[in-house]
């Protein structure tokens, strides 16, 4: 039997929390007051998606690891889908608005369409969509 997961969350360090807030506020996503204190809070992505923006002190907690630094390494490509080509270019654009940073010009792929931002502190996302006759 294969694994499967009822809900992810990725965890991801801010220097600031506010700011990180504030920032995904204007891009349009929402939080849970419930998971939201001064070193935390729950940034709600989609049904059973999440990221959680833990202030670096606190991420540190979880981890004897070092943060990465995201002005010269990636740690990791947060994907996420759109529903359209337009909707991947409205999300682009929201973030660029609120203070991100271009991370590549979009690329197209026919059945692929993505583009890519930095966030404020540096975490790299990818919107994306693909065709549904991809996969026929």
């Amino acid at each position: 039997m294969a694994i499967q997961a009822n809900q992810i969350f990725v965890n991801l360090p801010v220097k600031d929390l506010e700011r990180s807030m504030k920032f995904f506020g204007e891009m349009g996503f929402d939080f849970d007051e419930r998971m939201t204190d001064n070193n935390a809070t729950c940034m709600i992505i989609g049904q059973n998606m999440y990221a959680m923006l833990l202030v670096e002190d606190f991420f540190k907690s979880f981890t004897h690891k070092d943060i990465a630094d995201t002005s010269n390494s990636a740690e990791a490509i947060i994907a996420l889908s759109a529903s359209s080509r337009e909707a991947v270019d409205e999300w682009v654009e929201k973030a660029m608005a609120a203070g991100g940073s271009s991370a590549n010009e979009p690329m197209d792929n026919k059945f692929m369409y993505s583009w890519s931002f930095h966030d404020p502190d540096g975490h790299l996302w990818e919107v994306m969509y693909m065709e549904d006759e991809a996969f026929e």
